[in-house]
């Protein structure tokens, strides 16, 4: 009973007692107060939540309120935070016409800093709290680099990226692996697959899928013209054996699974035995081949995790495109063709297009530290417009 005394303590007041008491000056006024409706709704819900338990509280939908009762808790203090600062507020209105000089000054500074809590209260707070939780916040990612447009050039430069993505994930303390890589002869990489695992992994650099424009002079360029070439970056949720989505991404009797003998340098070993592996999904269309490994066994594992990754990025992308409720650009980028970001080595800036963002620190970005900026920025763009979705709706 102490869990069920926590799980709802202030009654929703009266909404008039949180909104500014004249006509709306701006369309900040008009968000904040939309924002403070749907944190009431919540807060009703709640209430509605606490009077359906039964006395037993044994029942599975009782089991079931209770973990929303647990999971809306901050909400809850969210509000209770809401109503204690308004009331100050409003005691502190009082004083700010007393006759005594020094009560008026700090009924003033009490009255400055209770409008900067309820500020921060409505316009941060409460709207990070309303934003759905994402429901793949817990998968690590892997990331398949193609060099595009550019010859050479992309080649070099899609190893300055996968350099980037490394250094990244040492900053993060994420655990990197380069699990597949095509070289080129000019010194560069044609493409590779990497494996980066970590919480939250996916949610952070699920904002790199399309494609990465650089334009700059090659070294062999004696003329010194800049020249632009491309990458493209295909961002996927990394799928492990042991996830518990995999039985619903493919059935097995839909996989065609072909073994060969390997191409490439690898000495006699990959020339006697069949270790490479083509797996087909039928129903999608989707080919995954595997060869870097030195087992059948090593090159079958690695192909069924890409495999699973690219049919989970398909159904993602399929979610998003079905509620229409997250970010426009996420759909977007599903279309690996769209040009995001482009990296202008003459001016050392880079520019997300996404977001018209840019920052003078190409240096720092492709050692991997500046490239949370734009991570950073992106989310908060993506949170913002979520909320946007959510007030229209309202």
């Amino acid at each position: 009973m102490l869990l069920l005394s926590r799980c709802l303590r202030t009654p929703a007041k009266n909404l008039r007692r949180f909104v500014p008491q004249r006509p709306f000056h701006d369309q900040a006024d008009h968000k904040n107060v939309r924002i403070v409706r749907i944190l009431e709704k919540r807060i009703e819900e709640r209430k509605r939540l606490f009077s359906e338990l039964s006395e037993e509280m044994s029942s599975p939908d009782d089991i079931s309120r209770l973990k929303q009762l647990k999971e809306s808790e901050p909400l809850q203090v969210a509000w209770d935070d809401l109503v204690r600062t308004r009331q100050l507020l409003n005691e502190t209105d009082s004083l700010l016409s007393d006759s005594d000089e020094a009560m008026r000054a700090l009924a003033v500074e009490e009255h400055d800093s209770l409008g900067k809590s309820l500020a921060e209260l409505v316009e941060t707070t409460i709207p990070s709290l309303l934003i759905p939780p994402s429901t793949t916040s817990h998968l690590s990612a892997m990331l398949e680099l193609k060099s595009g447009v550019g010859g050479s050039e992309a080649s070099l430069f899609l190893s300055n990226l996968l350099r980037m993505y490394l250094r990244l994930s040492n900053v993060r303390r994420w655990k990197a692996n380069v699990v597949s890589q095509n070289d080129s002869d000019g010194g560069g990489i044609k493409d590779a697959i990497v494996e980066v695992k970590g919480e939250g992994v996916f949610e952070a650099l699920r904002w790199e899928s399309g494609v990465h424009r650089v334009q700059r002079v090659p070294a062999t360029e004696a003329s010194g013209r800049v020249h632009t070439s491309t990458v493209a970056i295909i961002v996927l949720p990394l799928m492990e054996e042991t996830d518990n989505h995999n039985e619903e991404l493919f059935n097995m009797e839909d996989v065609k699974i072909e073994v060969m003998r390997s191409r490439g340098a690898g000495g006699q070993h990959v020339n006697k035995t069949e270790s490479a592996v083509r797996l087909t999904h039928i129903p999608t269309g989707i080919t995954v081949s595997m060869q870097d490994e030195r087992s059948q066994h090593q090159n079958k594992r690695r192909a069924f995790t890409v495999l699973r990754s690219r049919l989970m990025d398909q159904k993602l992308t399929r979610e998003i495109a079905e509620r229409r409720a997250t970010r426009q650009n996420l759909v977007r980028t599903a279309d690996r063709s769209e040009k995001i970001r482009t990296y202008n080595y003459a001016q050392e800036r880079v520019t997300d297009h996404r977001i018209g963002l840019t920052l003078k620190n190409l240096s720092s970005v492709l050692e991997g530290d500046g490239l949370q900026d734009f991570l950073d920025a992106l989310q908060k763009d993506h949170d913002e417009t979520v909320l946007e979705d959510m007030l229209s709706g309202d």
